[in-house]
């Protein structure tokens, strides 16, 4: 891993089988990133909250009904069937686990969701401790042909420059942000609200299937969890917690895109935002969190490869209109092709008088602005050029 990843905590012990299928329980108990499952991990460790709550007993001595659903629980049977759809568990701990992640544990709640994954359910052959440098292009679902071009380009030019994309798998920008960095022939990861054996939606089976077979599909949910509301929530600070930055393409002023760039917020990691035109109801919410200063504006992937690389790596220079001759020209020189006629053509005297400068300088630089295309000697005398009149 680079050194940009060590920066994220590392310290977790491996994790044992018993440690894993005690997070494959609880993972099957409660909704993704619920704060008072995530908390109580934390704090008490995931097999012994397992232990403690599958002990648990009502006043009458009688099983609560916690204790009663973990108790009917086989997380490894669980563990089998993932493995039979080509899923598996990774847990922290593991080779595999982003440490990057580990920072959710002090980026608070948002919805009542919070705190660092009990595990993730991957499919597909990268793995996810090679995401420390990976970069997050989210946005509306209902996106403008405007933001499937940007955000299209944008993944595709972070993809070939080695960072991995990071989306929702989702129609409107999220289709565009996996399409750009296939098209770089990049891997790129898709984090579902669903399990990660399911397709959703499905017009995008073809879409998922191939990142399955060449990068992540990836989920908090257990593998056949269905795509409730809630947890697109909660699979919002995954993509934010799985990435180094990210970007916003298109986003109204109610767009879920916005959840996962508070939580890149919280995170304290790159914000980027890319403008739209002002009456744009798509762009009002990313044009609002640049006004209010919480996104960087970013309008194409150089830009966003600026903002994620390390400091002095990668800068863009400022950008400027294309230099013309006549911005080659000195101030002199500019002087007296102000004073050439765009019409009727006019003597040297004439012109010198109307520049205010001597005749011998206005000849010389008459000469040079017919060298350069802007002035030309015609009937005894001087005129702009076509190139001269622009």
């Amino acid at each position: 891993m680079s050194a940009e990843a060590s920066s994220y905590p590392t310290d977790r012990p491996a994790a044992t089988e018993q440690e894993r299928l005690a997070r494959v329980a609880l993972s099957l108990l409660g909704e993704p990133g619920e704060t008072k499952m995530t908390a109580l991990v934390a704090e008490l460790g995931a097999v012994h909250l397992h232990e403690l709550l599958l002990g648990e007993t009502d006043i009458e001595g009688l099983h609560t009904d916690v204790a009663a659903r973990l108790a009917a629980l086989d997380p490894a049977r669980e563990l089998e069937v993932a493995d039979r759809l080509g899923v598996r568990f990774v847990v922290p701990g593991d080779d595999e686990w982003p440490s990057q992640v580990e920072s959710l544990a002090g980026a608070g709640a948002l919805h009542d969701r919070g705190g660092v994954p009990l595990g993730l359910w991957v499919r597909g052959p990268h793995r996810l401790d090679r995401l420390e440098r990976a970069v997050a292009v989210v946005g509306s679902r209902a996106a403008t042909t405007y933001g499937d071009d940007v955000a299209s380009e944008i993944a595709a030019t972070v993809a070939s420059a080695g960072h991995v994309v990071v989306s929702g798998g989702a129609i409107g920008i999220d289709r565009a942000a996996h399409r750009g960095a296939v098209s770089a022939d990049a891997p790129t990861v898709a984090v579902l609200a669903c399990g990660a054996d399911r397709v959703y939606p499905q017009g995008h089976k073809a879409m998922l299937d191939h990142i399955a077979a060449t990068g992540a599909v990836v989920s908090e949910a257990p593998p056949g969890w269905a795509p409730h509301r809630i947890r697109f929530l909660a699979r919002n600070r995954v993509i934010a917690a799985l990435s180094h930055g990210t970007v916003v393409v298109e986003a109204a002023l109610r767009s879920g895109a916005l959840n996962t760039a508070s939580w890149t917020g919280r995170l304290q990691r790159p914000l980027m935002g890319v403008p739209g035109p002002v009456t744009s109801a798509a762009s009002s919410g990313v044009h609002e969190q640049i006004r209010l200063g919480a996104m960087s504006l970013v309008t194409c992937g150089a830009d966003v490869l600026e903002l994620v690389a390390p400091a002095g790596e990668r800068l863009v220079e400022p950008r400027r209109g294309v230099d013309t001759e006549r911005d080659r020209l000195s101030t002199r020189r500019r002087q007296v092709l102000d004073a050439v006629p765009a019409a009727a053509a006019a003597g040297t005297d004439s012109i010198a008088r109307t520049a205010g400068l001597g005749v011998r300088e206005v000849r010389g630089a008459l000469e040079h602005l017919e060298t350069v295309g802007l002035a030309e000697h015609v009937d005894g005398g001087w005129r702009l050029t076509d190139e001269g009149r622009h």
